[in-house]
Formats: C-alpha cells, structure tokens, sequence
C-alpha cells in the first residue's frame, strides 16, 4: 500500500532547492547510515541531475560497519562518491572538506589559474527528516547555528551558513518525497524514526523488525530477548509479538510491546543494524 504525506513547506523547499542549485558548485545529500537506499529521496535524485554530488553516511556509529563498506563501494562503483559519518560524537570533518576539495578540484583550479585565490566553495545540503543534516552543519560552522533535534522536520527555512573549511554551506528543510510506494521502505523510515511515530501502526512497524531481524540478525534477536529455536519456530511474527508482550509482563498490551521493540532496536540492544543491503530490489 502507498502511503502520501507531503506537507506544504516540503513541497516548497523542493521548489526552492531547484531554483538555487545554480548558485551552488556540489551537493552533500546526508542519508542515514543505516538506510542508504530508503532514506535517500527520488525526487531530489531528480533535481540534483549533474550537479556535483557527495553522499554522506551519517549516523555511521549505529549502523552495520560491514554493510556500510558495502555500500560505500556501491555508491563508487555507480559514480558517486560517499563517505561515512558520525556527526554527533565526531567534531573532526576535515575528510569531508578534503573530499569535497577533491570533487571539485578542476572547478578550484580553473578558478586560481583565472587570479582567484582561495575559491569559497558553495555546497548544498539535502536529505530527508532526521538524517542529522544540522548537526553535520553545526560541526562544520562551529557553533549551534542549525536548530537540530531527534525528531523529523525540524528545519523549516533555508540558510546560507560560513564554515570553518572555506565553504559555504545551504541548509535545507528535510524534504519527503510525496508518495512512498514500497511498504518496505515505509517500515524502515518509520523504524529509524525518520518519519512520526503516529504515522504507521506501532505494532506493523515491530512485525517488520523481527521479521528483519530474524532474516538477518537471528542470533541478536535470539540472545537479547532470551529466545530458543522452539519460538522461533513456533510462532509467526505476529504470534512472536505476542509472546514477547506475555514476557516482557505487559499481559495483553501489544502496542506497548511493539513500541518497546522499536525502542529496543533504535537504543541498539541488537546492536548495529543496517536495514538496506546493496543489490535490494524494490517495489515501485
């Protein structure tokens, strides 16, 4: 089932971003980490176009670091280029400047050979709710200038901000794409917590992890939720969430069990987890 969300201020930032890609010379598209595919938005693939473009692998430090070199690999292989980042706990971001530095290397030296010294670069930063775009701005500044928190649309406006690295940065509001067509893609925004806790049923979103979980991460889930082969074996997830809400002593409250399975994933009881694996087909 598609699902469509598509507020106002999104469908205006996206026209906003389109109108000033001219003024920039490369793009930073920030994705979770833990989503690379999923939490990367198809219409701003579109504007983006030829643009110079960076992917950036934030919240590195709660995603799968095999899978993440996965990835960092597909991404190269298709043209892109891409690199890993924990925003939150790394104030050190001088390989993203030397990365963008290297992207743009024949424009800077076009540029020095003209007279120009110390080209200021003007980069854009895109991405869905709750990638950790301003925190990665706020690094880059030096001081809490992007308004940030752990819940999605937090950025409204779009502000051209100075860094410490001779670049100009463009923040941009967290932009959904207005249709999500793969229920798969939904789970896993809705897991991450890059779109509202209200949206999808807590429940759905739990059947989803385990069954993830159990396809990819078994002994994880086996070990933190003291499960033998018999439960798994036993029980659909639907049946497996049940009986995880009769252990966890919240008798016949599914919902709140639910819930504490998405808490218990996103607070890393499992560990790392990377919910995108590179050679996925989607639904369209």
């Amino acid at each position: 089932m598609a699902f469509q969300w598509y507020p106002g201020h999104m469908n205006k930032a996206k026209n906003q971003v389109q109108d000033r890609l001219k003024m920039v010379d490369i793009v930073l598209e920030i994705v979770d980490a833990r989503l690379p595919y999923s939490s990367r938005n198809p219409v701003l693939e579109d504007i983006i176009n030829q643009k110079k473009h960076i992917i950036i692998l934030n919240k590195s430090d709660l995603a799968d670091p095999k899978l993440t070199a996965d990835w960092k690999l597909n991404f190269e292989q298709e043209g892109t280029a891409s690199i890993e980042s924990d925003a939150k706990h790394d104030n050190k971001l001088s390989n993203l400047n030397t990365l963008i530095r290297a992207e743009l290397s024949q424009k800077i030296a076009k540029y020095e050979n003209a007279g120009v010294k110390n080209y200021q670069i003007k980069a854009m930063c895109i991405g869905i709710p709750n990638v950790g775009k301003s925190t990665i701005l706020n690094k880059m500044v030096g001081k809490n200038v992007a308004v940030t928190g752990n819940k999605p649309g937090v950025t409204k406006n779009q502000n051209w901000l100075k860094t410490n690295y001779g670049i100009d940065l463009l923040d941009t509001p967290g932009i959904l794409w207005p249709k999500i067509n793969d229920p798969k893609v939904g789970m896993k925004l809705a897991l991450s917590g890059a779109i509202k806790d209200k949206i999808y049923p807590p429940d759905d979103v739990a059947i989803f992890a385990l069954n993830f979980l159990q396809a990819h991460y078994l002994k994880r889930l086996t070990d933190v939720y003291n499960l033998d082969s018999a439960d798994m074996l036993n029980h659909t997830t639907g049946e497996l969430l049940m009986h995880l809400t009769e252990q966890f002593g919240y008798k016949e409250d599914y919902d709140r069990a639910a819930r504490k399975v998405i808490m218990d994933v996103r607070n890393l009881r499992f560990g790392r987890v990377t919910f995108d694996v590179p050679g996925e087909f989607y639904e369209e």
